[in-house]
Parts: structure tokens; sequence; C-alpha cells
């Protein structure tokens, strides 16, 4: 497959601190990377780079076209998704206010309206919950709500930061089989850090293994998964 994303020699900072020392990686297009690695290794700063949330150096080309320079809401409107480590949803307002919110880019009230059963469709808990205050949602809602809100943008490419960070383990293994189908059914990429390595490996195509700010190893996800050496060395299990 043909990479949608592709970054090469990122480095990135936070004041004078250097996080990302030349890390490069590819996503395909209609196809699901993962980054893995310790904490601090740098996961987390690479979705940020990707947004420019962050000061970075480097190339990061988005279907053929440079990133370089773009506001975070400019990298939205490519249709790149970033759902936050910690949900990120507006815990004042409404299932369905959190969702609208998400498609303020877009101006087709029908495709929206359309998006949002279209949303239900995978996350029907949502919908029994439309005009609960998503702050009174529980932990494994409110990361089904952060993943419906990136939908809304009908997006190319979802990144996703720890989406099974803090969840049960039956939630986490619906959260992730729904991803599954997104991908599968809409061919949406994804860029996915999480903190579990064995689901990520048997979620994504490829991985990444990444320590102190560099990859360290980069192979079809059923390799580093089969690896015993790898697992150990780098991934802790």
């Amino acid at each position: 497959m043909a990479a949608l994303l592709q970054v090469k020699d990122l480095k990135a900072y936070y004041g004078q601190t250097q996080a990302l020392h030349g890390v490069s990686f590819e996503v395909a297009d209609g196809g699901i990377t993962t980054l893995l690695g310790a904490n601090g290794a740098g996961k987390t700063t690479t979705l940020r780079a990707i947004c420019n949330m962050v000061r970075n150096e480097g190339s990061i080309q988005f279907d053929g076209k440079s990133l370089a320079g773009k506001a975070t809401e400019e990298v939205v409107r490519q249709r790149i998704a970033h759902v936050p480590e910690g949900r990120g949803t507006f815990t004042t307002l409404t299932v369905e206010e959190n969702l609208r919110i998400a498609a303020y880019t877009r101006g087709d009230k029908a495709g929206i309206s359309q998006d949002l059963e279209r949303v239900f469709a995978y996350f029907p808990r949502l919908k029994e919950r439309i005009q609960q205050q998503a702050g009174t949602l529980s932990g494994g809602e409110q990361q089904m709500l952060a993943v419906a809100r990136a939908l809304m943008l009908r997006p190319r490419l979802m990144l996703l930061d720890e989406p099974s960070f803090g969840l049960a383990p039956l939630i986490v293994q619906e959260i992730f089989r729904i991803m599954r189908r997104i991908n599968s059914e809409e061919k949406v990429s994804m860029l996915l850090v999480e903190q579990n390595a064995a689901l990520a490996l048997d979620l994504a195509d490829y991985a990444y293994v990444l320590e102190t700010g560099g990859v360290v190893m980069a192979d079809k996800a059923s390799v580093v998964k089969s690896d015993e050496n790898i697992r150990k060395s780098y991934l802790g299990y």
C-alpha cells in the first residue's frame, strides 16, 4: 500500500529540551501503524508534532503534501483527527453537543446528521446517552465518545494516544474491536500509540519501537510480536 503519512528525520522540542532525535516512519493508506516503547520514549510527542502542537523540525508529508508550518486547525482540516490521551471531551456538554462541535469545520448540516447516525451505529451506547453530560459517562464511554468525535471529522487518518488507558479489559476489547471495524469498513488509516504492546500488535499491520526519542526497530507487527528478544528487551512482556 502507498504511504499516506511519511515522517522523516523528525525532531521535537519542549523549550530547550529535545524530545525526538530524528524519528522516521510511515503509515500506509488504509493501514494501521503502531508506535511502541516505554514511557518517555517519545510516542505522544510524535503525535503532537504531526499536529504541530510542539516545536519540531524535519519532514512530515500527508498525502504527498507537507504539513510544515500549518497551524493545528489546518492540520485538522486535512482530515487528520487526534484522539489525545485522557479523552479530551467537553465534560459539561452533552454527548450530542460533543459530537456536533467536532464537526464545526464542516458546513453540510445534512451530512453531519447522517454522520451522527453512522457514529451511533459503531457506538450504540452513546446513542442511549445522547443527552447525557459527557462528564457523567463512565471512563469507557468517554473513550468511545473521544473516538466518535474524531469520526465526525470524516478523517483519513486517526492519531490515537493510549486508547486503553485506565479502562477495564472488556471495555478495551470492545473499543479495539470497533477501531478494527472503522479501519476495515471505512479505510481510515490509524497511527496508534499504546502502552499495551500485545493489544497494539494484534491490531496493527506495522510497528515501530521507540526508545529515548529514536526508532530502534521497525517491522511488520506479526514479526515484532513473534520475536521474544524484542518483546523482552523493548516491550516488557
